[in-house]
């Protein structure tokens, strides 16, 4: 699995984690879909992902995104 699959894989994992727990736990919760939301908007623009940067360091084969 690459870079690429596997920080959308958790983006996706986070947004359905933080939706789930703003309904069952606090709307608080929802601040972190947010970010998520956020912070995947700024890598598209910029290629600056720190999820991307740290799989680089553990090993896992780069895509096309996050070089």
């Amino acid at each position: 699995m690459s870079i690429d699959r596997v920080v959308l894989a958790f983006a996706g994992v986070m947004i359905l984690l933080s939706l789930l727990l703003g309904l069952k736990v606090h709307v608080y919760w929802f601040a972190l879909t947010a970010f998520v939301g956020l912070n995947m908007l700024q890598a598209a623009f910029t290629g600056f992902c720190p999820l991307a940067m740290i799989l680089k360091k553990l090993g896992v084969k780069p895509g096309c995104a996050f070089e």
